[in-house]
């Protein structure tokens, strides 16, 4: 959520850069409710000296005898108006909270001006792309084939955009998800946490999925609880409400979920393969950062994520998002996206963001600095650690073999129980 005071202030600054996000947000709207907010303000509190001032008045009159039934007439009109003026108020201040919470974040001045992704500019590559002298198969046919993946049998448990693994197919996501772990807690400073997997509205709304995006959520049926998107949500949430102490900061966590999204808007797209379905882990990394150092975090939270494919030696590259294609919550982002053979394109793994105070304004999360009487916003970050699933694809497209067969990076080796190699049955 943007800074109220920003809004009043700088009215201007605020459309110019929402204007760069493409966005169709009306600041003049904003504008009118917060006129209609001071003006109701205003006349309230005039009221309310009037009706103060009276009251030493009435007490003289009826003490003297004098006639006050014309002041409390008057008295009890401006109880009146005053209840009718304090009723409008609460309905402006709550659309003016729901216009700030439907309003993207300003994207930071470092962030590429562009309309789309096709804007984006390319940081980096790493590691080469491997050589193959056969046609090489994508990561769907590779699972049938070796028998470890079955999606005809999810779609009859379950529908479409759901998968089944098997043996060896499922302890390598296991694997995956172990040593995602174990890179980001004992190299990289994070604290492992299991949070929820079901949240409420309030959790929703703190990190930015309502009211805007409810329609991609999935929500249990006669409650007010929403199956996680990402670990996220409930990650930054933890100090929703909280005061947090500066000497503590940053903040790391990470978490292994299941991640649940209806992928509304994607029909058509990704049929095929675990690249895009409503049920996926994730290893999701959050970090609360001071405000002073937060875009210094968001570099070392991408390297972070780097350092998984690095150690799994599989290609990638990283680009930064543009102003229009950044996502709701961002103030800068950096997508890493992985070389797939199968595919023959670079495929998103991980997305990494710094929502600057946006959430925690949203979630009012807030930490205080010793001398200074006025608290502040913390920074959050998010970014993933991997998309297991993602880099389940990845590892079976770059390691396939002329057989069939698929070949079990030398990192991995020791979650995989001696296994080697995956060889077609």
């Amino acid at each position: 959520m943007l800074d109220l005071k920003l809004m009043q202030k700088s009215p201007d600054l605020v459309r110019e850069s929402l204007a760069k996000r493409g966005s169709g947000v009306d600041v003049g709207e904003f504008l009118t409710l917060d006129e209609r907010r001071k003006a109701l303000i205003a006349e309230g509190e005039a009221l309310k000296a009037e009706r103060n001032a009276a009251g030493p008045e009435i007490a003289r009159r009826k003490k003297a005898g004098e006639d006050a039934a014309a002041l409390l007439a008057r008295m009890g009109e401006i109880s009146e108006r005053v209840k009718a003026l304090d009723a409008e108020l609460t309905e402006v201040e709550a659309a003016e909270r729901d216009w700030l919470l439907s309003v993207p974040n300003m994207p930071h001045e470092s962030v590429p001006v562009g309309a789309s992704e096709a804007d984006n500019p390319v940081l980096r590559h790493w590691g080469e792309k491997p050589v193959m002298d056969f046609a090489p198969k994508e990561h769907w046919e590779l699972g049938v084939a070796l028998g470890g993946l079955d999606f005809e049998r999810a779609a009859k448990l379950a529908g479409s955009r759901f998968s089944l693994s098997f043996g060896w197919c499922a302890r390598l996501e296991r694997a995956l998800a172990q040593f995602m772990l174990d890179v980001q807690t004992s190299q990289h400073g994070y604290t492992e946490v299991i949070p929820p997997y079901i949240v409420n509205r309030k959790t929703m709304t703190g990190t930015g999925q309502l009211p805007k995006f409810e329609e991609d959520l999935f929500r249990l049926e006669g409650t007010d609880y929403f199956l996680i998107p990402t670990a996220e949500v409930p990650l930054t949430n933890i100090f929703a409400g909280e005061f947090m102490d500066e000497a503590d900061l940053p903040v790391r966590f990470c978490a292994l979920t299941p991640c649940f999204r209806s992928e509304a808007g994607s029909y058509g797209k990704d049929t095929k393969g675990l690249i895009r379905l409503h049920q996926f882990h994730k290893v999701e990394m959050v970090n609360f950062a001071h405000p002073e150092r937060s875009y210094e975090a968001l570099e070392t939270m991408t390297a972070a994520a780097e350092k998984i494919l690095q150690l799994l030696g599989i290609p990638y590259r990283v680009i930064a998002l543009c102003t229009g294609d950044m996502g709701f919550g961002a103030t800068k982002t950096y997508d890493i996206e992985v070389w797939l053979p199968g595919q023959n394109q670079y495929r998103e793994i991980s997305s990494c963001s710094n929502c600057g105070d946006f959430q925690a304004r949203r979630a009012d999360i807030r930490f205080r600095s010793p001398g200074e009487k006025k608290p502040r916003y913390v920074h959050t970050l998010n970014g993933s650690g991997l998309a297991v699933g993602r880099c389940l694809v990845a590892v079976m497209e770059n390691f396939q073999q002329a057989d069939g067969s698929i070949a079990i990076p030398d990192a991995l080796k020791p979650y995989m129980g001696g296994i080697e190699i995956i060889e077609p049955r």
